[in-house]
C-alpha cells in the first residue's frame, strides 16, 4: 500500500479538495483508494467529520466515516494507531489529510515528521496563497526529508497567477523543493448549498426542500427599483435572491429568472402568488426573521469559511487539476508509474 499524506500549516489551504481531485482520478485509473483524515486535540471538529463523510460518498468506501477520521496525539504511540488504521483499509493508495507546523520545531510539525516516517508516505505540502508571501512555511515542508514529494500553491488570483507561477519556478524549481502545482482560485469550488445557507440564516425552507443540495454560485440583493427588476435580477444565474417579505414585486421579478433560491427577510410569509409562482418554477422560498443587512452578512461570513464538500464541484476541480497539477510526477514518485 502506497501512502500519500497531504499536509497544510494553515487552515482552509484547500486539502481535502486536493486529496478529493487526486483520489477520483486514482480510483478513475482503477487503484483502490481509501482516506484517513488526521486531527489533533481532544475533540473531533465537525468540518472533519464532514470531510471524512464527503470522501467515504465520493469514494464509495465500505467503512463507516467514523473510520475515516482519527484524533491523534504525538509520539510512537500516534504513530502506531494511525498505522494500524491505514493498514485496516486495505487499499493500493491511501490518502491522509493532516497539518504540520508553520516552523520546525513545533509540536505539529513534529508530530507531523513521525507519521511520515512512520508511514514511509510521500508527503504533499499545500499551501494557500498570500499576496506578497509566496510559499511562507517552506523550512517546515523540508523537514519532511526525502518524504517530502513536493508543494501545491493553491488559491492564487487568476489574474496573477502566470507572475506567481515564474516567481515561484524561478525561486523554488529548480533546488531541493519541487513545485507539483501552482493552481488558480476558483470561487466555484467555494459556494454553499442551499440547505447551508438556509442553516447560516437560521432561516425556514418552506418548499423544495429536495432542491437543498442545489449550489448557490451568485448572491444578488432585491433591487429598490421596480422597473429594472427583471433587467437587474438577470444579469447572474444559479444565485440566491435576498429580498424584504414585504417587496413581492421584487419576489416576482426574481423568480422570472435563473434563480436557486429565493430568501425573505424580515419575518412575514409570502403572499399566495409569490408562493404558487416559487412552487411552478421549483425555486425554494426561505423565510427568516433576520434583516436584509443581517442575513447578507451572514452568507457572506460563510462563504469565507466554505468548505469544499459537495460532489457536484467535481467536474471543475478536477479541470483545474489536470491543467495545474503534475500528475505524471506525482504518479512516478508514489511509485505507480515506471
Amino acid at each position: 500500500m502506497v501512502s500519500l499524506y497531504l499536509v497544510s500549516a494553515e487552515e482552509g489551504a484547500g486539502k481535502t479538495a486536493i486529496a478529493a481531485g487526486i483520489a477520483r482520478r486514482l480510483a478513475g485509473d482503477g487503484k483502490k483508494v481509501g482516506f484517513l483524515k488526521l486531527v489533533t486535540g481532544d475533540k473531533m471538529p465537525e468540518g472533519g467529520e464532514r470531510d471524512a463523510g464527503f470522501m467515504k460518498q465520493l469514494l464509495g468506501l465500505k467503512e463507516p466515516a467514523e473510520a475515516l477520521s482519527l484524533l491523534v496525539g504525538s509520539g510512537k504511540s500516534a504513530a502506531d494507531k494511525i498505522k494500524e488504521a491505514c493498514a485496516s483499509q486495505d487499499k493500493d493508495v491511501i490518502i491522509i489529510e493532516g497539518r504540520c507546523g508553520q516552523s520546525p520545531n513545533d509540536e505539529f510539525s513534529q508530530a507531523a515528521y513521525e507519521v511520515a516516517k512512520a508511514l514511509k508516505a510521500k508527503v504533499m505540502a499545500v499551501e494557500g496563497y498570500k499576496q506578497g508571501a509566496v510559499l511562507q512555511f517552506v523550512h517546515s515542508y523540508k523537514g519532511f526529508g526525502e518524504n517530502l514529494l513536493g508543494i501545491i500553491l493553491n488559491k492564487v488570483p487568476k489574474s496573477q497567477l502566470q507572475r506567481v507561477c515564474e516567481e515561484v519556478t524561478s525561486s523554488f524549481g529548480a533546488g531541493e523543493l519541487a513545485i507539483l502545482g501552482v493552481l488558480p482560485e476558483d470561487r466555484a469550488l467555494l459556494v454553499l448549498t442551499v440547505g447551508e445557507l438556509a442553516g447560516h440564516i437560521q432561516g425556514e425552507i418552506l418548499n423544495d426542500a429536495e432542491k437543498s443540495a442545489e449550489l448557490v454560485e451568485n448572491l444578488m440583493v432585491g433591487a429598490m427599483v421596480v422597473d429594472s427588476g427583471l433587467d437587474y435580477f438577470g444579469r447572474k444565474a444559479g444565485k440566491a435572491v435576498v429580498v424584504r417579505a414585504d417587496r413581492p414585486d421584487m419576489q416576482m421579478a426574481a423568480l422570472e429568472t435563473p434563480t436557486k433560491c429565493l430568501v425573505l427577510t424580515g419575518g412575514a410569509g409570502p403572499v399566495d402568488y409569490v408562493r404558487y409562482k416559487a412552487e411552478e418554477k421549483g425555486v425554494p422560498l426561505i423565510l427568516t426573521k433576520s434583516d436584509t443587512a443581517t442575513v447578507i452578512q451572514r452568507i457572506e461570513d460563510a462563504l469565507d469559511q466554505a468548505r469544499f464538500g459537495q460532489e457536484k464541484k467535481m467536474s471543475k476541480l478536477a479541470e483545474i487539476l489536470e491543467k495545474n497539477l503534475d500528475f505524471q510526477a506525482v504518479y512516478k514518485e508514489l511509485g505507480l508509474i515506471s
